[in-house]
């Protein structure tokens, strides 16, 4: 890229969002030190709305205010929690890069220290994450889950309040933020499968602006990359908008994908799960693919349900 390019960066307020975003201009300002970079923070009506349960809200919640703002031309580039993302984007947009992944796995957060299996009968756990509540019901259907709002810190500090005896939350946001110390126990993959694009930033752009979709492009880690894909297009298939937990995680395993999927009833009662690899070279339909699968496995009658 020839010359000085001004960019503005979209972003939301919160402590972990800009530590996202900055992440974002490092590997820019790496790669093309002549950008001249300007981080503008933006309010999402998920932000707002802070008593209203995140079950109420649909997926894209935290992210389309800042879109707008790209179609409008008021910011070039907008950083993303890959999770936050809805399956389908707004006509004009397109995902630049996926950075590389932080740990994409749940973490427990509570006063014992302990984890899952040893957590007392009764334990009070916050969640606002039907995907968590249904598998941790599944595994231990005799904890009480409790609904739980708020940024990282706020989340970390209730996770031992009065109120209650822990927390789950992602490993990611709190790796971030540096306090991976209070962590007490990780959640593998198979025993809570992440959200789709969990750890992963999503940065986006104008497709019209094809020379920032090559500036941004040149940061996109490749394995970050298909796994993602590979779970945007298991999310796809699944109707976008499931109001059911869903849950897929993909990693490369021996140059092959492998594709971790779950579909649940809320209450943990009824779980699919499966686990199959795929040719990494075509991660959409590998995500495809591991839909139909844990459909025919018998998660139609959850995706049917009244």
């Amino acid at each position: 890229m020839g010359g000085t390019r001004r960019v503005v960066i979209g972003s939301r307020s919160s402590s972990l969002s800009l530590a996202q975003t900055n992440e974002v201009v490092r590997l820019l300002l790496e790669a093309h030190p002549s950008l001249d970079i300007e981080i503008v923070p933006l309010s999402t009506r998920g932000d707002r709305n802070k008593s209203a349960p995140l079950l109420s809200m649909e997926r894209g919640m935290f992210v389309k205010e800042i879109e707008l703002a790209l179609m409008n031309r008021e910011i070039d580039i907008a950083v993303h929690s890959a999770k936050d993302m809805p399956a389908v984007l707004p006509t004009g947009l397109a995902i630049a890069a996926f950075t590389e992944r932080e740990d994409a796995r749940d973490v427990l957060v509570n006063r014992w220290d302990a984890s899952l299996p040893d957590l007392p009968p009764g334990t009070r756990l916050g969640t606002s994450s039907p995907r968590r509540t249904a598998q941790i019901k599944a595994a231990r259907p005799d904890i009480e889950i409790l609904p739980i709002r708020g940024n990282v810190d706020t989340r970390i500090s209730k996770a031992i309040s009065e109120d209650f005896d822990g927390a789950v939350l992602a490993a990611a946001g709190i790796k971030r933020l540096g306090r991976e110390s209070e962590i007490s126990s990780y959640l593998s993959p198979e025993e809570c499968v992440p959200d789709v694009g969990q750890g992963a930033l999503a940065v986006q752009v104008r497709d019209s602006d094809s020379e920032l979709l090559g500036v941004v492009n040149t940061i996109d880690h490749v394995p970050t990359s298909a796994a993602v894909r590979a779970e945007r297009a298991f999310l796809t298939a699944m109707g976008g908008g499931c109001t059911m937990p869903t849950a897929a995680y993909a990693e490369i395993e021996d140059n092959g994908l492998r594709i971790l999927a779950m579909v649940a009833t809320p209450d943990g009662s009824s779980i699919y799960r499966v686990s199959e690899s795929y040719d990494a070279a075509s991660p959409e339909a590998a995500g495809t693919a591991v839909s139909v699968l844990l459909l025919e496995m018998g998660a139609s009658r959850i995706m049917e349900a009244p």
